[in-house]
């Protein structure tokens, strides 16, 4: 790379530095009118990767799956998780600061602990570009889990 091409290189990636921050959203309402047992608050999203932060509530446990097209690290910012594998085997448990790296197609599930809201950073980075991204379903979803991409399922059943 010539240093034309370097400063180009430099000058089209620092066009996109972005600041960004993050503050706990005001509790929402589902179309019953009851408290949402999960919400996600997307911080900042980049063409390889994304920050969520969700934010979970007694009951808002999600189900054994997996993701395609990346990997996926977690960090508590407050409260408490446990994380858990295939055949319920414990995989990590996790306080504030402390998180889990899950390579793409790991199968896994989490669930908040104790009586505190679950605030937790979700980072996502894509494999390429181009790379899809997809939530692949093992276990039955929850009933809170009425997105069409949240019900998406592998016909293959874990071993």
């Amino acid at each position: 790379m010539d240093n034309a091409e370097k400063e180009a290189l430099h000058r089209a990636a620092e066009a996109n530095i972005r600041t960004f921050s993050y503050k706990k959203p005001a509790e929402m309402k589902d179309r019953d009118g009851q408290p949402m047992v999960k919400q996600i608050a997307n911080v900042v999203r980049g063409d390889l990767m994304r920050l969520n932060v969700q934010i979970v509530k007694e009951g808002g446990e999600n189900n054994l799956h997996y993701h395609t097209g990346g990997h996926t690290s977690w960090m508590v910012l407050k409260g408490a998780a446990r994380f858990y594998g295939v055949g319920d085997k414990l995989i990590g448990e996790l306080g504030p600061n402390d998180g889990i790296l899950l390579p793409g197609g790991s199968r896994y599930w989490f669930e908040k602990v104790g009586s505190e809201d679950l605030e937790i950073l979700q980072i996502v980075c894509k494999e390429s570009r181009e790379a899809k991204t997809a939530r692949i379903n093992l276990d039955q979803h929850k009933e809170w889990m009425n997105e069409d991409r949240l019900q998406v399922y592998d016909k293959a059943p874990a071993k």
